[in-house]
């Protein structure tokens, strides 16, 4: 399996009720290693044409695939997730190839996704309803749970594998077709799912994905033509108040995972260990290009000394490189745009009096790569406080009490996920319930599973993706009233 052949094998055209077409005109765009900067190949880049084709046969496959029995939706699933754990390592390669992230963790994100497939798979046999005698005894109520419709589903770059399959999982399990478009910096993942989703006997139309360098161009008119009835969006907070604006115009449902500030509490009665090994995992997991990624890190002034100096040991240690060489954890971010971003959020903090302990510098060669960094002494007025760094720095505040702790970990427009390390379970508990956040990492430093409900509070998104509740996300409730 080299890294040709594992690019060579995945289709590069659009894929459209259930066929492989190119792109109106021709048009095509480069795929890039973050890596080298070298391009992996061309894919399509489709035109709002193309997108509306898309689109037209979402629509006509909506109504037969709302009818499929839910055991067979379940079974295309549970194919899915076999499918995908059986193809981990040349889809881990082809992710790493075109993200970087260290192929250790591009395995575990295949494994991720697949559990999605499997959880879901689970799900479709269980959408209910309820019968009921009305009040007055005249009558009865029947409700009933029904597939939206068709679905515009947008994933982002970070978790090109896992993002969609925590939308299309739920999706399928409920019996709505889609469109989904896929980051154009990393489309190839998208495009190996869709040809393993039809392997797997999912219907011609019921899943069709487009890739383009216009992504506003292509999904606004979709958005606004009315015969989509959801949009599912995973990325900026930015991007997601403009597709709401556009929701609007057509009432279309929405769900969205928007961008994150997480506080990281260190409290002094913390288990120190335990506290590191989590700072580790909630700042370095997908080398910090993650919405749940630990962004602030508040540690209680009896232990602000002892967490920065043995933080600072660990991150200085990380092994850096492409993401396929052994024993790397540190690869490249995702583009040049990315590393000038990290840079200049790291230039603010120092200039305002932040310490750097280690790292603080881009790295000289090929490829978009930035040094494993620590800063303390970061004020409360530095942008990396309230702008989501996205890469693999870790600022360190001092705290001295609980409601400071609480109140800094609040002063943000986002609420994805919160971070506590305390033996204390009445400190736990008290800070868990006041801290405004959908997620609490309480002693641990990840928290995304398939079968818990995954989002957040104000600024960082509407509704839940994932558990039990995720797929109500793309069901309609209908009531019948019976009259006896």
């Amino acid at each position: 399996m080299s890294e040709t052949s594992v690019v060579e094998a995945v289709g590069k055209e659009l894929f459209i009720g259930g066929k492989w077409v190119p792109a109106t005109g021709g048009r095509t765009f480069g795929v890039e290693d973050p890596s080298t900067g070298r391009v992996l190949c061309k894919v399509a880049d489709a035109t709002p044409q193309d997108g509306l084709a898309a689109l037209d046969a979402a629509v006509a496959a909506q109504a037969e695939w709302a009818a499929t029995a839910p055991r067979e939706r379940s079974e295309i699933l549970r194919r899915a997730f076999e499918l995908l754990n059986a193809r981990n390592e040349e889809l881990a390669l082809l992710m790493t190839l075109e993200m970087g992230k260290p192929l250790a963790e591009a395995r575990g994100e295949i494994s991720y996704a697949a559990e999605f497939f499997r959880w879901f798979s689970e799900e479709a046999v269980r959408i209910d309803g309820g019968y009921q005698v009305a009040p007055n005894g005249s009558g009865r109520f029947l409700v009933t749970r029904q597939p939206v419709g068709p679905t515009l589903l947008i994933t982002p770059w970070n978790f090109p594998m896992a993002m969609g399959g925590r939308k299309i999982g739920p999706a399928i399990a409920a019996g709505c077709t889609m469109v989904i478009k896929p980051a154009e910096q990393t489309p190839l993942s998208m495009l190996a799912l869709a040809e393993i989703l039809a392997e797997a006997g999912l219907p011609d139309g019921v899943l069709n994905v487009v890739t383009t360098t216009d992504p506003g161009g292509v999904m606004e008119p979709l958005i606004r033509d009315g015969r989509a009835r959801k949009l599912s969006f995973t990325g900026s907070t930015a991007v997601g108040r403009k597709l709401l604006e556009q929701c609007a115009d057509k009432v279309l449902r929405t769900s969205m995972e928007l961008g994150g500030n997480a506080p990281f509490v260190v409290f002094d009665d913390a288990d120190l260990d335990a506290a590191i090994d989590g700072a580790m995992q909630a700042k370095m997991r997908n080398i910090g290009e993650a919405c749940t990624a630990a962004n602030r890190f508040y540690v209680q002034r009896g232990v602000a000394d002892e967490f920065a100096r043995r933080l600072t040991e660990r991150m200085a240690a990380l092994p850096m490189g492409r993401g396929t060489e052994p024993g790397v954890v540190v690869g490249p971010l995702i583009d040049a745009d990315a590393v000038e971003k990290v840079s200049s959020l790291v230039r603010d903090a120092a200039d305002r009096g932040a310490q750097v302990l280690t790292g603080g510098a881009t790295v000289d060669g090929p490829g978009h790569f930035y040094q494993a960094t620590v800063l303390t002494g970061v004020p409360r007025d530095a942008r990396m406080a309230s702008e989501e760094i996205f890469g693999p720095v870790a600022p360190i505040s001092v705290f001295d009490t609980e409601d400071e702790a609480v109140a800094a970990a609040n002063n943000t427009d986002f609420g994805l996920v919160s971070y506590v390390y305390t033996n204390d379970l009445k400190r736990a508990l008290r800070v868990s319930e006041r801290l405004e956040a959908g997620m609490i990492g309480l002693n641990q430093g990840i928290v995304s599973n398939p079968a818990a409900p995954f989002g957040g509070v104000k600024q960082s998104g509407l509704g839940r993706e994932g558990g039990s509740v995720g797929i109500d996300e793309f069901l309609e409730i209908k009531y019948v009233a019976v009259a006896l």
